[in-house]
């Protein structure tokens, strides 16, 4: 009965992988998407008819998350597909493209051009997303999270990116590698913001850099937020962090109130962030939580900060041995 089981399962399988599809999408395309020459030029509308084991190919150009002046509009990476940028238009291959000379650049920059205030929100949002879910090769520029929502909201939050993982039961741990994330705003997390308050978002961040993002408030590049019970746990590997700024945690901010928020970071490079306050490249809040990040093999160069140049870590103090006095009583 078992090999049945099992036989009936790999069937099932390899029909799902038979009707995966490659969908192409191309600056300026009028077709469908089913090959180079019939190509799509909605990047938005060719992700909202994508399914899980789909592979989105995007062609060098700037795709933006509207035609419309809707701030909320965002590129939406459904959960098991891959995007891939970086290609000329005509490959057959995902190893034969070259994202670092065939640009594909996501774009919040929706209205005007030389006024960013009325600039997308969040350009990129991936939400509940399990790990075939993949972003690889973009640029990702000109968010504006400027809102004046409530805390976490992704209209302050993430100007590049948000990735949610939050509310009970739920988990988003997708992967994003080969991606540059630059002048990107917001007021918590700059380029990006992972949420997982309540719930895990344990995301991966791959050979990408952030450049010349801002906050008002924390995490110039990056906001882990692992509060209420969550888990923000992210993975950042081979990454560089270069002239990002905000209040606490010039690229990176770790909170883990009341949750856990202990990311591990490798052969990470942190050159010329800058915090007003303190934590020049990373700031911990260890408080009623854990943010205990996991940093190996990595280089701070040059980071600026009231204090802690480079790492600033918040802790509750312990609290203080009680001392009882005792009465004798003297007969």
């Amino acid at each position: 009965m078992r090999h049945r089981f099992l036989a009936f399962t790999a069937l099932c399988l390899g029909v799902l992988n038979l009707n995966a599809t490659t969908l192409f999408v191309k600056q300026g395309g009028t077709g469908t998407g089913t090959s180079w020459s019939d190509a799509a030029g909605d990047l938005t509308a060719t992700l909202f008819i994508a399914q899980p084991g789909d592979q989105v190919w995007v062609a060098k150009g700037t795709y933006y998350p509207t035609s419309q002046k809707d701030r909320k509009a965002s590129f939406a990476i459904p959960s098991g597909v891959k995007v891939y940028g970086g290609f000329n238009g005509n490959e057959t291959s995902v190893g034969q493209r070259d994202p670092k000379s065939q640009k594909s650049i996501l774009s919040g920059n929706i209205g005007s051009k030389t006024d960013h205030s009325d600039n997308s929100y969040t350009i990129v949002l991936i939400k509940n997303a399990d790990s075939k879910t993949l972003l690889d090769g973009f640029i990702i520029a000109d968010g504006n999270a400027d809102g004046a929502g409530p805390s976490a909201d992704k209209e302050r939050c993430g100007g590049g990116i948000y990735i949610d993982g939050s509310g009970a039961g739920n988990e988003s741990v997708p992967v994003i590698q080969n991606c540059v994330f630059q002048n990107n705003y917001g007021r918590d997390g700059g380029a990006a913001y992972v949420n997982g308050r309540g719930g895990v978002c344990n995301p991966s961040f791959i050979n990408c850099e952030f450049q010349n993002n801002k906050v008002d408030l924390d995490g110039g590049a990056l906001f882990n937020d692992g509060r209420h019970r969550g888990a923000a746990n992210t993975v950042l590997e081979n990454c560089t962090f270069s002239n990002n700024k905000a209040n606490y945690g010039g690229a990176l901010c770790n909170y883990g109130g009341k949750g856990q928020c202990n990311p591990v970071i490798k052969s990470c490079i942190f050159r010329n962030n800058e915090a007003y306050l303190r934590g020049g490249a990373i700031f911990n809040m260890d408080v009623e939580g854990e943010a205990k990040p996991i940093i190996n093999d990595c280089q701070f160069v040059d980071n600026q900060a009231v204090a802690g140049e480079g790492i600033y870590t918040f802790s509750k103090p312990e609290p203080k041995e009680k001392t009882e006095s005792v009465k004798l009583k003297m007969n």
